[in-house]
């Protein structure tokens, strides 16, 4: 008997010949394995479907520049301020570091904004970045944030702004959570000039952004489960000592108890901010 029957292959070049030729290579890259339902899906099948699952419509994560061409309409996007750059003001250790890594990703900063047009009505659209430090807020995002808001009150635009966020950074200290009362503010004389803002909370969304801007939207839309709070569940069980819902935080949670306005599947976002500015008078020059 050939020896060989009883040796397990190690590698593909201890492998049978025959086996060689019946197995096919497929590139790990090719393949996604979904957190919630397990199904293996085709990265580009995902891609496809708006970086949602197939099978059980799990969100995954998407970077700035993904969102931003799935909302607005082709070739309109004109990005604003996209040379103001984070900077370890505070000689904090190893940031310059952080913020080195964070910039391979192909991202410069954590939130991208510019002008649009979105179902062929003119916005200004505010985008954080996953790839960016989990969209987390420095001077530079509240600075871009708020000219954001200024671009949009002195020419009269609708603003949506997308957000993904781990909180205020830590490696900017008081100056990171000074930006919460600065976007604030810019929300505010946006809404006193009568104009519309929208935000989308996504996957996650918690401390100082959504402590400030994030829920100061005229109408907040979130996508499903997305995780959304200021501290963490553990931290407010441990203050409390009391153990909270399961769902606790999730969008579906939020919206029952009237934290957000509606939880909208990916499929059908950019068709509900269509609506929703012309519902409040967006667009009419254009019909």
């Amino acid at each position: 008997m050939d020896l060989f029957s009883f040796r397990k292959p190690k590698n593909e070049l201890e492998s049978l010949p025959d086996e060689q030729q019946n197995t096919p290579f497929i590139p790990e890259e090719m393949w996604i394995k979904c957190p919630k339902c397990n199904t293996m899906l085709l990265t580009t099948d995902m891609e496809e479907n708006l970086h949602v699952c197939t099978k059980c419509n799990h969100h995954f994560r998407m970077n700035g520049r993904q969102r931003v061409e799935m909302l607005v309409d082709t070739d309109t996007f004109l990005e604003q301020d996209s040379d103001l750059i984070s900077t370890n003001i505070l000689d904090f250790p190893g940031y310059e570091e952080k913020l080195e890594k964070a910039r391979k990703s192909g991202s410069k900063e954590s939130v991208i904004c510019g002008e649009c047009k979105i179902g062929g009505i003119d916005a200004e659209l505010c985008v954080m970045d996953s790839d960016f430090m989990i969209g987390s807020m420095g001077t530079i995002t509240g600075e871009k944030i708020t000219r954001a808001f200024e671009y949009a009150t002195e020419n009269k635009l609708p603003i949506i702004i997308c957000t993904i966020s781990g909180g205020a950074r830590m490696q900017e200290g008081i100056l990171s959570l000074m930006q919460m009362a600065k976007t604030s503010g810019a929300a505010k004389r946006h809404s006193d000039a009568g104009l519309l803002y929208i935000t989308v909370l996504t996957d996650p969304t918690t401390g100082g952004v959504t402590a400030s801007f994030a829920m100061d939207g005229d109408i907040i839309i979130a996508e499903p489960e997305s995780l959304i709070g200021f501290a963490g569940q553990r931290v407010i069980e441990q203050t409390i000592r009391q153990k909270l819902p399961k769902d606790f935080q999730r969008a579906e949670f939020l919206l029952q108890k009237g934290f957000v306005d509606a939880v909208v599947s990916r499929s059908n976002l950019k068709n509900t901010i269509v609506k929703l500015l012309k519902i409040h008078g967006y667009g009419k020059e254009a019909e």
